[in-house]
């Protein structure tokens, strides 16, 4: 689908059969692209997921001089020239646009680099807080200088190398400044030691896929219990890696089944899959659905008398949460879900966004500062604005399989994750 109308009307229809294999994990794509460039020699990856994140964190690393080629095999496998751990300072600002893994990824790798990196993004970037990462960073040697407002970007790095030792960080509010520090730890001169401050860690699914991808590397992080992690400066090896399918891509399809009735058969996902999003399929059996996980393949049945409403904690797996808020406007009952006060700082205030568009649909929908309550209420047709959020269209889409008139604004924005959701949209 080359040109979406916008807003987009959602076709609804009835019960779903559907067979899926998502696109490669975006989330993996982004790690296994940094380890290999800092790896010695060249990897080969393959299974990509081809998206605005996965482009900007490769023209991010491209800046820093690291070479990636696409492979004969086509866009969804790229071959990387690893720099050993040791990038080189772009001529310009490192623009990482709206991708929060890149910002805070490359941010950590950009201390490796032999001169100053200023890295900065689009005006929502511009809000999210990178503070916490520039503190632990400092702490392990580096420079790093938060130059912008309320502790966001833009962020000055002075290069020259990491050193290594021991940092204190908050990972409260996001863990992806645990994965960056993770991601260029075997770099650094010497071992280094995180420590999470206060004990607190959100979505832990996300630092454990980091410590899988760094693993395949040859990088050999450890747990030390549940609040410090240890990385030796081992640095990294080169090696072929295999992206598996999305999970965060498949969460749309389980809940439009969940939403609609049917079946969905969700191809590709191994049995000892890390992704945090998987997690949602427990919130979905509580509800009523059935699950049965096979080797290489997912399948959920919706159940034959209709949902129930939960109380669920959404910590683990924050993206999965609004599909599961807008499942919860078609249950017997009214649905919380906690743990969730870190999604007021991703791509929109996502609490506020949930609230306001759950309500839009007929819901009494109440955030707070942490929670999301909703109760379900006769369903209307609506315009839903998605506030530039890719995860706000593509879950709201679902609830227009079920409500005739529901239309999505800015539907072209889930190309930062997923080009072609709505093409999938239209096939289910």
């Amino acid at each position: 689908m080359t040109s979406l109308p916008d807003p987009f009307p959602i076709r609804p229809r009835g019960e779903l059969d559907l067979q899926l294999r998502p696109p490669g994990s975006r989330s993996l794509t982004n790690r296994a692209l940094l380890a290999a460039a800092l790896a010695s020699g060249q990897s080969r990856l393959s299974g990509l997921m081809t998206s605005e994140d996965t482009r900007a964190m490769r023209a991010g690393l491209c800046a820093l001089g690291v070479v990636v080629e696409e492979d004969a095999e086509g866009a969804s496998c790229w071959r990387v020239r690893g720099r050993a751990g040791r990038l080189r300072a772009p001529s310009a600002t490192l623009d990482v646009g709206a991708s929060g893994t890149t910002a805070r990824f490359l941010a950590a790798a950009a201390t490796l680099a032999d001169g100053a990196v200023t890295l900065d993004g689009s005006p929502r970037m511009r809000a999210r807080p990178i503070v916490e990462l520039a503190r632990a960073l400092s702490e392990l040697g580096a420079t790093a200088l938060v130059r912008g407002k309320d502790g966001c970007p833009p962020l000055w790095l002075a290069g020259g190398g990491l050193q290594g030792g021991r940092c204190r960080v908050s990972a409260a509010r996001s863990s992806q400044f645990v994965s960056g520090l993770l991601l260029a730890a075997p770099c650094a001169e010497r071992k280094v030691e995180i420590e999470l401050q206060d004990g607190a860690l959100v979505s832990r699914p996300f630092v454990d896929m980091t410590i899988n991808v760094m693993r395949a590397f040859g990088a050999k992080p450890e747990w030390q219990g549940d609040a410090r992690l240890t990385v030796p400066a081992s640095g990294y090896q080169a090696c072929d890696y295999f992206v598996e399918p999305d999970a965060q891509a498949a969460v749309y399809g389980f809940c439009a089944v969940a939403i609609c009735g049917g079946r969905a058969r969700v191809e590709g996902l191994p049995p000892g899959s890390v992704q945090g999003d998987l997690g949602l399929l427990d919130a979905l059996e509580a509800m009523g659905c059935s699950v049965v996980r096979e080797a290489e393949r997912i399948v959920l049945c919706a159940p034959a008398t209709g949902l129930r409403g939960i109380e669920v904690d959404g910590n683990a797996w924050p993206d999965a949460v609004l599909a599961l808020a807008v499942v919860a406007l078609f249950a017997e009952g009214p649905t919380t879900i906690r743990g969730i006060a870190h999604l007021r700082l991703k791509e929109s205030d996502r609490l506020r966004a949930l609230e306001s568009e759950l309500q839009r649909l007929g819901a009494r929908a109440r955030a707070t500062a942490d929670a999301l309550r909703i109760e379900p209420g006769p369903p209307r047709a609506a315009t839903i604005e998605t506030f530039e959020d890719h995860r706000m269209a593509m879950s709201f889409a679902l609830a227009g399989l079920r409500i005739p008139g529901v239309k999505i604004r800015d539907p072209g924005c889930v190309a930062k994750t997923w080009p072609g959701f709505f093409d999938a949209l239209e096939s289910w």
